[in-house]
């Protein structure tokens, strides 16, 4: 369904070889003044289809001017100047949008000319001119060719689809258009017409037939209605419902092809020119991805070790041993950590400190001459039971020994004086 719903592609008709002339119903030489010129230009002028060409000469094939005679209202005839300086014959083409003024050199020309536009306006030779009948039979073959281009050629609007896919079309693409031209369902030659419109929000689809009798198109309605072209169907669709309904139509018209005007260097002719595209330019290999970078994971405090030294730097770190403890207010501080010194000063290794030696305890004697009771907790291992300082600290113990046994006298001397004073007084 999706490949059904695209546009129909018509073949493109192939390039005419270098030089070749565009096929015209009647061409000759032509003057034209528009709305915007100021006089008149010189033309070489061609008729084909509904279309008027102009070309800079009569050697050119692609034109620098064209005129649409979809819009014809009238042609009107002007009364020969009668001046000596411009002895041309004068008519105008009234359009709908504007009128051209022409000029050309006899009567005959003019009527030429008026012959067949009308003849390819109206699919008819006209009777109401001043024709030859050399003149008459070439416009009746003008005819002829007209009537087999306008069977080939459809409208922009015409496309090759189903009713369905019809529908489909005019719904999903609004603003391209409501009307469509489409193969008829019956399987004649006619053509059925398609139409979407909006009522109070709600769509209405209608569906017309169109008959194909001879070179006429009949359109089926109450009073039907014949055109000479599928082209004046969409015509007649469009003007009697005060231009509502509007030709469906994809942006799809583009060229695809370049092509400019050039001069022929050998006869001096404008040829156009289609080069042939160049080759696009290979992009730029993309560069190659670089991989993302690893998470890095956060490392416990466990884990953390201090960086290794350089291998090539010999390193060596002595430790010394524990100095002598200090004392502040007889409180002694914990022992010393080991000292580290900085890398690549190398200390000597200082020598133990000499011991101090032991001396050994006087035992502190009391009154009685016997040894003293030491107090518990007074040794040197219950002060100091992990620490090893006893040697450290013999000084301060013996000082301390001696002052509670000096204490410890001086307290039982005074026990003896008070119990001597006591026994006079009891002898009174």
């Amino acid at each position: 369904m999706a490949s059904a719903l695209s546009p129909p592609r018509v073949p493109k008709p192939k390039p005419k070889p270098k030089g070749a002339l565009p096929s015209h119903y009647h061409e000759s030489f032509l003057e034209k003044k528009g709305p915007r010129d100021q006089d008149y230009r010189k033309f070489w002028a061609g008729l084909r289809g509904l279309t008027l060409y102009f070309y800079k000469s009569n050697r050119d094939s692609q034109h620098v001017e064209k005129l649409d005679l979809g819009t014809f209202v009238k042609f009107m005839d002007e009364a020969p100047w009668g001046s000596a300086q411009d002895p041309g014959i004068h008519f105008s083409l009234v359009l709908r949008n504007q009128e051209v003024k022409f000029k050309v050199e006899s009567l005959e020309s003019r009527e030429m000319w008026k012959g067949f536009i009308l003849t390819v306006l109206e699919l008819r030779v006209p009777s109401n001119l001043t024709l030859l009948p050399g003149h008459l039979y070439m416009m009746a073959e003008a005819l002829a060719k007209e009537e087999a281009r306008r069977a080939l050629e459809v409208p922009s609007c015409f496309m090759k689809v189903s009713r369905v896919e019809a529908q489909l079309l005019l719904e999903r693409y609004p603003e391209c258009g409501n009307l469509l031209l489409r193969p008829s369902g019956d399987g004649a030659a006619g053509v059925s017409v398609t139409t979407r419109q909006m009522l109070n929000g709600t769509p209405v689809i209608r569906h017309y037939k169109v008959k194909h009798e001879g070179p006429k198109y009949v359109i089926d309605v109450e009073e039907p209605f014949s055109c000479a072209s599928l082209d004046a169907v969409v015509d007649y669709f469009v003007s009697n419902t005060k231009k509502a309904l509007v030709p469906f139509l994809l942006d799809d018209d583009y060229e695809k092809v370049l092509g400019y005007v050039e001069a022929d260097k050998e006869n001096g002719e404008s040829v156009w020119v289609a080069p042939s595209a160049p080759a696009a330019p290979s992009p730029d290999p993309a560069p190659p991805k670089q991989p993302p970078p690893a998470p890095v994971k956060p490392v416990s405090g466990q884990d953390k070790r201090p960086p290794l030294p350089d291998q090539d730097e010999n390193y060596v770190i002595p430790i010394a041993d524990a100095p002598a403890a200090n004392y502040v207010n007889e409180d002694v501080l914990p022992p010393g950590r080991p000292v580290i010194l900085k890398p690549k000063r190398l200390a000597k290794v200082q020598a133990k400190p000499p011991k101090p030696p032991v001396m050994p305890k006087p035992e502190p004697r009391g009154l009685n001459g016997g040894p003293a009771r030491k107090p518990a907790g007074s040794s040197a291992q219950a002060l100091f039971p992990t620490t090893g300082l006893g040697d450290v600290t013999a000084e301060l113990e013996e000082k301390l020994q001696r002052r509670r046994a000096l204490e410890h006298s001086a307290g039982r001397a005074g026990d003896q004086r008070g119990h001597l004073g006591a026994k006079p007084s009891s002898q009174k």
